[in-house]
């Protein structure tokens, strides 16, 4: 797929990852359509761009449709669906004390995680499904965010880990499922990136949780994903998998 011209869809795209994904995709000729919870910078971001904001909570399953429904339209189209909107709860299957997991908040993290991704690709394929194929048949792309957790989670991180898994797991199906439609499906798994999500984590927590990585042994950088996210754009053959973006990294279990 070529930039140029395309138009994208960013969800979560106010900060971290996906916002560096939708600079990238900007300065390469693309329109984009900003979407994220209307606290967030996402108007800004969006001006800042020659873009649109479209508040959204992606927990509303509902909701979603009608929001990406009137981005695609004010974009005339959508090529490429990013999506990075996710979030973690720190809880042992049995914690310390001798109590178990909230099954509320596994359910809840389970819901944002996975099956906010499968909603808002399931209607981003439905709008993808009647674009005019380019001249190698393609009509979008797809990109999900699973984690290195999906394969080597660490302690307290059972209903993360359960998601992000689901996401790495799903990637192939729905490929296979969207593949007649010349629709592609991606996921990332980064390591820890220096997003919203890790800003509390003073510098010495983050070398400690990083020093396991071959290099380099540091948290990633939104660009960094960026990169990766745009190359799987552009390139047909990259369909199917999770590609681990973590600079040789494997969570202990600490």
């Amino acid at each position: 797929m070529k930039i140029d011209g395309s138009r994208g869809i960013f969800v979560g795209g106010a900060s971290g990852m996906c916002r560096a994904t939708a600079t990238r995709f900007r300065a390469g000729g693309g329109e984009v359509a900003i979407l994220d919870l209307e606290t967030s910078d996402g108007a800004a971001v969006a001006e800042e761009l020659g873009g649109r904001f479209f508040p959204c909570n992606v927990m509303d399953f509902d909701g979603m449709a009608g929001v990406i429904g009137e981005a695609v339209e004010h974009l005339a189209g959508m090529q490429f669906l990013v999506n990075t909107a996710g979030g973690a709860v720190a809880q042992r299957t049995v914690k310390r004390d001798g109590s178990r997991h909230s099954l509320d908040d596994f359910r809840r993290i389970i819901d944002l995680n996975l099956i906010g991704s499968f909603n808002i690709n399931s209607i981003g394929a439905e709008h993808m499904a009647g674009n005019e194929p380019n001249e190698n048949g393609e009509r979008g792309v797809m990109l999900n965010t699973a984690s290195i957790a999906a394969f080597e989670g660490q302690i307290g991180q059972v209903a993360y880990t359960a998601a992000k898994g689901a996401i790495a797991a799903m990637t192939l199906t729905m490929a296979r499922d969207l593949g007649s439609l010349g629709i592609r499906c991606m996921a990332i798994a980064p390591s820890l990136f220096d997003t919203g999500l890790t800003a509390g984590i003073p510098e010495e927590g983050a070398l400690q949780l990083t020093k396991d990585a071959a290099f380099p042994r540091r948290m990633g950088r939104p660009d960094e994903f960026a990169i990766m996210a745009i190359s799987i754009f552009e390139c047909a053959m990259m369909n199917g998998s999770t590609i681990r973006v973590d600079g040789g990294q494997r969570f202990a279990p600490r």
